[in-house]
């Protein structure tokens, strides 16, 4: 994984006293001594979770720890039949990454990893040694123990020290691979062989792996600031390098690196890059839940799951010792989890629209992701005792037991497996099922969960990238962010078992785009040049508005798209469709659904009657007012509409889409799309549909016979929908305008809902992210807002007009109550 750097930004002059310059102050004024078992100092641990009976600075007992997180460590019952399954697997896999090892070839290790040019060859290598050490350092494996073993892995460790590894060896392709993919591995390897690797090859190993990462807060050739996380990648590296080697001054540069001491904190990775002051590259976690690595890309499920994973190790190692993480912004780590991570995971399954180029690699499907989240969760559980531990354990039971796709304790590591059982068999209840509606400013994401359904939607503005395409992968994400919509149901693997590189990437749920061919990763990382994305939603509540205005990357192509997510509803917008000259010969589309099938015959029904179910049926559908598709759900047209609908058997290659880490063994999956087709060169063209996810096929009829909203705008100065059952008004203003009795004078998102008692609630936000006050005059008696409310109202003309303050807040909501006067 490449990245980029940042030069190091000069600390600020004369701050005063802050949490940073006392961590620094306390840094500098006592250096920590090479041995372990001598500090200098010791922070005083802030709720420091217990970690054993260890003497802190003990290096023999620190390597313990992390062979514990490798292997479980030694009081496992091995005669419980789901102990000795994941054993049996741990022997599976050694045996698997031991066939072909041969340490007397002169090209490479194994046969397939050969190349001088390829630097994930020499990862993978490292890994697959880690692997066959894992399974001798397990007991109860076939390897378990083996001297021979034992001198394979060491005549490999050999091998690759003397050929492709360490001092005197030249760097090729990917700096992540030498710092961090290897440097991992190989310390893990390390750990796990003891002392069956001699004092002398350990000196060789760790300094190979200094010799590539010798700083926790800088990497790759160039000596860069090392941010988000790739930081605590690098952290991780050094400080088992530091255990191995007895090294306690630098397991101190680890701890003060999380908090980029050096820096001032401008690239602290326990700070929120929100924060009032923050002056760094702005990757890692915002305070609403967004993750942004690489600048711009929206990554929660990709580098931030690997950010959380390595944390939680980090803090394990450290825990109860002198280098204990003591910063306060320790402390945010809770809310990445309850806001960056669960609102995100669906039943086991990380929301692709934030996973990045990871969704292009098929060792990533089948929830593997929200597999590494689950783990790190369970490691975090002793680091927050209380009520926070009973929250994550309440959190982690309910994502082991929802998720019935991929068998949590079927798949995890030993030392996890212990904890989960652990978690499991704790009194405090699972937390259940989510629902609730989270949106992201911080990267034009939003996520809506009810009882029966989640949905995911994905923009991209001036601030946010479209997606990401670097080294050979993901080469057809070219939709991934132009409204995209991901529906998940009770059909758990539809996103896994190889839905990306076999779904049409060019008619993505939900997004609206030119029938045309982009060229593999045409576009990528590239903003657009529209501010609009984002929305409001209310608290407490499953009612969202959501928008982007999409101005399509290397075209004329234009369109305003809404979505307002009305509890079990959610209405899908669309208006000022328009595309110029340069993109005649293409169509504009806007796909409906595109639906990989569960049940390949699964019945579409089309105004009650039921369309053929055969693969190559197509047809050209007109006048619609609703359909019904089994196992997904139901979509109602008030105005009736045209349709294409296709049913296919698509067949693809994962070496499409990843040149990389892609197979060449074609997959075949079935899929219905449904698509509107608005023409070439269309001027103003629009659509407007009802989505009601896991409805059946008669409540599908109902609403197509009584609609449970009504459209009230769809121009190109607003959207907006009115819920019949209570008059809730929907509203996302692209500029000033007028819809029912609110008025507003510029763009905002806005929800209004009138209470019993007089009351009004309003939500509001500024999805352009600039404007400092958005003005709403809304019909009716006059209103005021509660007592020492900043909120100002005033009476004008039959209306109440109320200033609302969006300065400084990022596109996020503001919640307002409103009373007559």
């Amino acid at each position: 994984m490449t990245t980029h750097g940042t030069p190091r930004p000069a600390p600020p002059a004369a701050p005063g006293t802050t949490r940073r310059t006392l961590l620094a102050a306390g840094t500098a004024a006592a250096a920590l001594p090479l041995a372990l078992g001598t500090p200098a100092r010791a922070a005083a641990p802030a709720a420091a979770p217990a970690q054993g009976a260890e003497a802190a600075g003990d290096a023999a007992a620190l390597r313990d720890r992390w062979h514990t997180l490798l292997t479980g460590g030694p009081g496992l019952d091995r005669t419980d039949p789901g102990i000795a399954a994941a054993v049996a697997r741990i022997g599976r896999a050694g045996t698997t990454a031991a066939t072909g090892l041969d340490p007397g070839r002169t090209d490479g290790l194994w046969p397939d990893l050969t190349s001088t040019t390829l630097s994930n060859h020499v990862t993978t290598s490292f890994k697959r040694l880690a692997t066959l050490a894992t399974a001798w350092a397990v007991e109860g494996t076939p390897q378990y123990a083996d001297p021979a073993v034992a001198d394979l892995l060491l005549r490999s460790v050999d091998w690759m020290l003397d050929h492709r590894y360490g001092p005197g060896h030249t760097r090729f392709d990917n700096d992540w691979d030498w710092e961090i993919g290897s440097a991992l591995a190989l310390n893990d390897t390390a750990v796990l062989l003891g002392d069956a690797l001699g004092a002398a090859r350990l000196d060789r190993v760790t300094a190979a792996v200094r010799h590539y990462t010798p700083d926790p807060n800088l990497w790759r050739a160039d000596r860069q600031i090392a941010t988000g996380a790739n930081r605590v990648w690098i952290c991780t590296v050094v400080a088992v390098n530091a255990v191995l080697r007895d090294a306690g001054d630098d397991l101190g540069r680890v701890r003060d690196a999380l908090s980029d001491v050096e820096g001032g904190g401008a690239d602290s990775v326990l700070a929120f890059t929100d924060t009032a002051g923050a002056a760094g590259t702005g990757e890692g976690f915002s305070s609403d839940g967004s993750f942004l690595q690489h600048y711009k890309h929206p990554y929660n499920g990709g580098y931030g799951k690997e950010l959380l994973t390595n944390l939680s190790r980090l803090l394990r190692l450290l825990a109860g010792t002198p280098w204990t993480v003591t910063d306060p912004d320790l402390d945010n780590v809770v809310r990445w989890v309850e806001d960056g991570f669960d609102p995100l995971i669906v039943r086991g399954d990380v929301m692709a629209s934030v996973c990045g180029r990871e969704i292009a690699r098929p060792s990533k499907q089948g929830h593997a992701s929200a597999q590494t989240v689950t783990e790190a969760v369970l490691r975090l559980i002793p680091a927050f005792p209380g009520a926070t531990a009973d929250r994550f354990t309440a959190l982690v039971k309910q994502w082991i037991t929802e998720d019935t796709y991929r068998d949590f304790l079927a798949v995890t590591d030993l030392a996890s497996l212990a904890a989960a059982r652990q978690v499991l068999a704790s009194p405090v209840p699972a937390r259940g099922r989510l629902v609730g509606h989270r949106q992201y400013p911080g990267m034009d994401k939003a996520a809506h969960h009810r009882p029966s359904f989640a949905l995911g939607l994905s923009a991209y503005s001036t601030r946010i990238y479209n997606y990401e395409s670097i080294q050979n992968e993901n080469l057809h994400g070219w939709r991934l962010s132009d409204g995209m919509v991901l529906l998940y149901t009770d059909d758990l693997g539809h996103y896994s078992e190889d839905y990306w590189p076999t779904v049409d990437p060019n008619r993505l749920p939900g997004t609206t785009a030119l029938a045309r061919r982009p060229a593999d990763a045409a576009g990528q990382r590239t903003t657009s040049t529209a501010d609009w994305a984002g929305g409001t939603a209310l608290p407490g509540t499953t009612l969202g508005a959501y928008g982007m205005e999409l101005r399509a990357h290397g075209s004329s192509l234009r369109a305003l798209k809404s979505w307002f997510c009305l509890d079990d509803v959610v209405v899908c917008l669309g208006s000022g469709i328009t595309a110029g000259p340069d993109t005649a010969g293409a169509v504009v589309e806007t796909t409906v659904e595109n639906r990989k099938l569960r049940d390949p015959a699964a019945a579409l029904t089309v105004d009650g009657v039921v369309a053929p179910a055969q693969a190559g049926w197509s047809a050209a559908l007109d006048g619609v007012r609703w359909l019904h598709l089994d196992g997904t759900g139901g979509y109602v047209f008030p105005r009736t509409a045209g349709l294409r609908a296709v049913r296919e058997e698509r067949t693809a290659t994962w070496r499409e889409i990843n040149l990389k880490y892609g197979t060449d063994t074609p997959v075949t999956r079935p899929y219905l799309t449904l698509w509107q087709d608005h023409g070439e060169t269309p001027g103003g063209a629009g659509y407007y549909w009802l989505q009601a996810p896991a409805a059946s096929a008669e409540k599908t009829r109902q609403w197509a016979d009584a609609p449970p909203v009504r459209l009230l705008a769809d121009t190109e100065a607003v959207h907006a929908v009115e819920r019949c059952a209570d008059g809730l008004l929907a509203a996302n203003f692209w500029t000033a305008g007028t819809v029912r009795d609110l008025t507003c004078d510029g763009p905002a998102s806005v929800l209004v809902r009138r209470d019993p008692g007089g009351t009004v609630t309003l939500a509001v936000s500024d999805p352009t992210q600039l404007r400092d006050r958005v003005l709403l005059d809304l019909d009716g008696p006059r209103l005021r807002a509660a007592r020492g409310s900043d909120v100002r109202t005033q009476r004008v003309a039959g209306a109440t007009r109320i200033t609302v303050d969006t300065a400084g807040l990022r596109g996020a909501t503001r919640t307002l109550t409103l009373t007559r006067s």
